[in-house]
């Protein structure tokens, strides 16, 4: 039975204007600057054939939108993320061994640039503030893909591995990362199975804390505090405000999130910035946001 929580509820954030509501929606992200964008294609992926094709992203912030049209797409249903320079990364989920063409990059005027490799089975995908890749993996690619093993890596947009996760005391080998936020040039993310809460600094350095919350799938975080969305069954729209310590979590509160309505979210996405969780529901024209700060 569903445990009977207070609701908190989300804000709207971004739209995705009507005129190009006809597209197919291949993917939606939201950057480090708080901009959402789509990437949008004339047809979906099975009527598309096999060989390159174009792609439509949609930018909107500040109030207004532009387009940046991008040409020569290789990965299929990729993922989406924006780069501070105004480009693009395209990332295929899943990716064989020899797959090269996995990551692809395109400059702000949508020509691509180069593309590589990272390992299969992404789960998350952030760019940071100063354009590095932070690429989170399942558990089949953590355990079937020398690339994806780590669990939590950090890549150049030109395909460098810079950093990759080991265990430190208090955190073992990640199994499946299942939520991921990044903040500037910090990371923070929640592991199966013990889900300890990491904090990746800039160099490098993971600090760890005691995490009693299981399942989250997203997470914010704001000065000392810190909520986590999702779970397992009758939790998977659960909120989870906590207190952060030197080195634990506390939970203090927890609540329902739900819709600016009150409706409830069901199935989702989410992405983690900062102090910020950001939600979108089907048909994926919307992004909500919840906000500690």
């Amino acid at each position: 039975m569903r445990p009977e929580r207070p609701e908190t509820r989300l804000a709207p954030c971004a739209r995705l204007p009507r005129g190009h509501r006809d597209r197919h929606i291949v993917h939606s992200s939201v950057d480090a600057f708080g901009r959402a964008h789509w990437l949008l294609t004339e047809d979906p992926p099975e009527r598309r054939g096999t060989g390159p094709y174009d792609a439509l992203v949609v930018t909107v912030g500040d109030g207004s939108h532009h387009e940046t049209h991008l040409s020569a797409v290789l990965p299929w249903r990729p993922r989406l993320e924006a780069l501070p320079d105004g480009g693009f990364v395209l990332a295929a989920a899943r990716a064989a061994k020899n797959d090269g063409r996995q990551v692809q990059v395109f400059d702000p005027l949508g020509r691509p640039t180069r593309a590589f490799r990272v390992g299969d089975a992404i789960e998350h995908l952030l760019a940071d503030r100063a354009g590095d890749l932070w690429v989170a993996y399942f558990d089949e690619g953590v355990f079937g893909d020398e690339l994806s093993a780590a669990g939590l890596r950090r890549w150049s947009v030109t395909g460098e591995p810079r950093w990759a996760f080991s265990p430190v005391p208090g955190a073992r080998w990640i199994d499946d990362c299942y939520a991921l936020n990044v903040t500037g040039r910090t990371a923070w993310a929640c592991p199966y199975a013990q889900f300890p809460l990491l904090e990746v600094g800039p160099d490098g350095v993971v600090r760890v804390r005691r995490n009693p919350v299981r399942g989250a799938t997203a997470i914010a975080v704001h000065g000392e505090r810190a909520v986590f969305f999702g779970g397992y069954g009758d939790d998977r729209d659960r909120l989870v405000d906590c207190r952060l310590t030197e080195t634990s979590v506390e939970p203090v509160a927890e609540t329902r999130l739900v819709l600016p309505g009150g409706a409830l979210i069901g199935r989702n996405r989410t992405v983690s910035r900062g102090s910020r969780v950001h939600v979108q529901v089907e048909p994926w024209t919307e992004w909500y946001v919840l906000d500690l700060a």
